[in-house]
C-alpha cells in the first residue's frame, strides 16, 4: 500500500468515543463527498473510497444504530437535503458540530479520508485535500488553523487544492488526526533522510576540501621544481630549502603532515607561511 493509504487505513479504525465527535465526522464524510442522490430505497452517498465508505456505514451504526441513510441523519447533520436527494445548500459544515477541539479532530479525520492525499515521505513532503469550492477549503484551513496549522490552497481545474508541504506541519496534522503510527513511521523516514542528507553534505564538503587541497599541493609543487630548475634550491634559505624538500618528496601530504615532517616540526600555519613564499618568490621568477 502506499503511504496515504496506510494512512487513511489507520484513520479508518479511529472512532472518537463521545457521539459529538462521531456526528462530526460523519457530517464531514458526506461534506466531503459532495452528492447525495435518492432512489427508492432511501437516500445514497456515493463514497469512492472503501476508506471512507467502511468509516462512514461504521458511523452511521453508532450514531444512529442504522445501516442506510434516511432524512433524519441529514438533520441531525445539519444538512438540508430537498424532495429529490439534492442538497440545498454548498456551504460549510453547521459550526455547532465543530465546537470541541475533539469534534474538530474528527472533521479532519473525515475530510482526509474522503478527499486527502499523502506523499511517499522518502521522496518529498506534500499533503493535499481536494475541495469543491472556496468554501468548503475555507473551513478547511480555518480548522487547522485552529490548530496552529498553516496552510496553501491553489485552483486545480474545477477544485480548490489545500495542500501543506512543510514536513513539521504535516507530522503535526497527523498527531491532530491521531495517526500515531503513520507519524512515527513519517518521523522515522524524516531522520533517516536528516542522516542521508548530512552524510552527503559532510562527504561533498570533504571531497571538495580534497581535491582544494591537491590542486594547492599540486601549484606548490609546480612553483618548487621551477625555483630548483630556474635558480636552484641550494640557494634558499634553510628553512625554505627544507620546506621545499619535504614538499617535493610529500606531494600528497596536508600541511599538518608536512610540519610534522620538519626538523622541528612546525604549526599548520607555519607550514602555509613558508609554502607561499615558495611562491612568491617562483613568480618574481617568472616575471624575471
Amino acid at each position: 500500500m502506499s503511504f496515504s493509504s496506510d494512512v487513511k487505513d489507520e484513520l479508518n479504525n479511529i472512532i472518537g468515543q463521545a457521539r459529538h465527535c462521531q456526528l462530526a465526522e460523519l457530517a464531514s464524510i458526506v461534506h466531503f463527498a459532495g452528492r447525495i442522490g435518492k432512489s427508492t430505497a432511501g437516500f445514497d452517498i456515493p463514497v469512492e473510497n472503501e476508506y471512507a465508505s467502511r468509516k462512514y456505514f461504521t458511523l452511521l451504526q453508532k450514531t444512529f444504530n442504522i445501516n442506510s441513510v434516511d432524512i433524519n441523519v441529514f438533520q441531525a447533520l445539519k444538512i438540508a437535503v430537498g424532495e429529490d436527494g439534492s442538497v440545498l445548500n454548498d456551504g460549510p459544515v453547521d459550526g455547532r458540530l465543530l465546537l470541541k477541539d475533539c469534534c474538530r479532530r474528527a472533521f479532519l479525520r473525515g475530510a482526509f479520508l474522503v478527499s486527502g492525499s499523502l506523499s511517499d515521505p522518502s521522496k518529498g513532503y506534500h499533503l493535499e485535500f481536494v475541495c469543491r469550492n472556496d468554501v468548503q477549503a475555507g473551513q478547511l484551513r480555518s480548522v487547522m488553523a485552529d490548530f496552529g496549522l498553516e496552510s496553501h490552497s491553489v485552483l486545480r481545474k474545477n477544485h480548490v487544492i489545500v495542500y501543506i508541504k512543510e514536513g513539521e506541519a504535516i507530522v503535526d496534522l497527523l498527531n491532530i488526526m491521531g495517526a500515531h503510527t503513520s507519524l512515527m513511521n513519517l518521523e522515522n523516514t524524516r531522520i533517516l533522510k536528516e542522516i542521508s542528507n548530512t552524510i552527503n553534505r559532510r562527504v561533498n564538503c570533504e571531497a571538495a576540501n580534497i581535491a582544494k587541497t591537491i590542486s594547492a599541493a599540486s601549484k606548490q609543487s609546480e612553483d618548487i621544481e621551477y625555483i630548483r630548475d630556474h635558480h636552484g634550491l641550494d640557494s634558499l634559505p634553510d628553512r625554505l630549502k627544507e620546506m621545499a624538500q619535504v614538499r617535493l618528496e610529500n606531494p600528497e601530504a596536508s600541511l599538518k603532515e608536512l610540519g610534522e615532517l620538519l626538523d622541528p616540526p612546525v604549526g599548520k600555519s607555519g607550514v602555509n607561511h613558508r609554502l607561499r613564499q615558495l611562491s612568491e618568490f617562483a613568480e618574481s621568477l617568472r616575471q624575471g
